[in-house]
């Protein structure tokens, strides 16, 4: 959890605001949800290996024999916990206000979440998320226009080259009952598929293999994985699923995601090659999906920097009826580490350097006439060290300043630039 200095929470809110605004402008609508939910619902079984990381609340009121009696048992310490993602609030949200929403309802969060995680860069226990979701479609549209909508926003954060590989966990769960797996191997399976990138065919064999898992399946998938392929190139569409997968792909799914790629072409004309690739290995491991998922991709890093997918399942569970959703989470803290500075500050923020004998009427008076124009405007009192007083105003995002003295007027100021 960190602090964040004047000039490093003006870039993350320059940030914001940019995301904000395309969100809305995709037909988003933001909602808020508070930082706590009950505990059973932040541990339903939902949430994956998240739902170790949470934060829970201690029961007000407890004595010494409660603690102890409970101490084995976290339900019967905790009913509340800071929530781990956006999701399962929006989710609890939705089931709640149903009522007052639209039939399809789009959906934008963005704001902190907490997870007990072990500190690294990149990794921290407080950070923000910025999510979009739509509850009510469960047609190809949908996606495309998550997909759509969080490519324009990267793109207008000056991250242009931004790509998404996609996925479809119903395709996972076929290619790995085509090859022999059983219904209790899948999910340690899909655990070691997800390290694909890292240990090679080689490795997930092995590890397979370790595991003691169906050695005639274990031998067809390493065989896939390692069979000859031609090194053509096809853009995303049936030709490439098809060419990536075992054959037999069931036709609906791959109906979907070809459905998917030829909506964000058709929004996209003009911008060359759908920035979309199929990837028959991309797993995410959050349990509740159901259907297509996603992860962006850019290549100035070898990471992802946000993901989502499609839960169709999760808001039954609050509502007593199933109801299509999918979300699209973009991973803030990664990418406000690789927007640059440029001059997103205001056209002009203006240090007033003054006196201590200016008269403090004159000094608002002319601060009034900057604001009046639009500019940013801080008050400093001249120091002995007024290059370390100039430096630190550049370094919060000040563009200019201007000397005051006793007498002076808007007019009279000589504004100077700080670079």
């Amino acid at each position: 959890m960190r602090d964040f200095l004047p000039a490093d929470k003006a870039r993350r809110e320059r940030v914001l605001a940019v995301i904000r605004e395309r969100y809305r402008a995709h037909g988003f609508d933001e909602i808020e949800t508070p930082v706590v939910e009950e505990y059973s619902r932040l541990h339903a079984g939902i949430g994956g290996d998240n739902e170790k990381l949470a934060y829970n609340v201690l029961k007000r009121g407890l004595d010494a024999d409660a603690i102890r009696a409970g101490a084995d048992d976290p339900a019967a310490l905790a009913d509340l916990g800071l929530r781990y993602d956006l999701t399962v609030p929006l989710a609890r949200f939705y089931a709640s206000h149903r009522g007052e929403l639209p039939s399809v309802f789009r959906s934008i969060q963005i704001a902190p979440v907490w997870r007990a995680e072990r500190p690294q860069k990149g990794r921290y226990r407080q950070f923000v998320q910025c999510d979009i979701d739509i509850i009510g479609d469960g047609s190809a549209r949908a996606e495309a226009e998550l997909i759509v909508a969080t490519l324009d926003t990267v793109d207008a954060l000056g991250l242009d080259g931004g790509s998404v590989r996609v996925n479809d966990r119903r395709v996972l769960e076929w290619m790995l009952a085509s090859f022999g797996f059983t219904d209790d191997e899948k999910p340690g399976v899909l655990i070691t598929i997800d390290k694909l990138d890292k240990i090679g065919p080689a490795g997930v064999a092995a590890e397979l293999r370790g595991r003691g898992t169906t050695p005639t399946a274990v031998d067809a998938f390493e065989a896939f994985l390692t069979r000859p392929q031609t090194l053509e190139y096809h853009p995303y569409g049936e030709r490439q699923i098809r060419k990536a997968l075992p054959e037999g792909a069931p036709d609906e799914v791959v109906g979907h995601l070809v459905g998917i790629g030829e909506a964000v072409a058709a929004a996209r004309s003009g911008d060359g090659d759908v920035p979309l690739v199929f990837d028959p290995f991309l797993v995410r491991g959050m349990g509740y999906y159901t259907g297509t998922i996603f992860e962006l991709a850019h290549p100035s890093v070898d990471y992802s920097l946000g993901g989502g997918g499609r839960y169709d399942g999760m808001i039954g569970r609050f509502l007593g009826q199933d109801v299509p959703a999918v979300g699209f989470s973009i991973g803030f803290e990664r990418i406000v580490d690789l927007i640059a500075d440029g001059d997103a500050a205001a056209a002009s923020a203006i240090v007033l350097v003054h006196d201590r004998d200016v008269p403090l009427g004159e000094l608002l008076a002319i601060k009034a006439g900057l604001l009046a124009d639009g500019a940013r405007v801080r008050l400093e009192q001249r120091t002995k060290n007024l290059k370390a007083l100039l430096e630190r105003s550049a370094a919060d995002g000040y563009t200019s300043f201007a000397t005051v003295t006793a007498g002076a007027a808007l007019a009279d100021l000589e504004i100077k630039p700080l670079a």
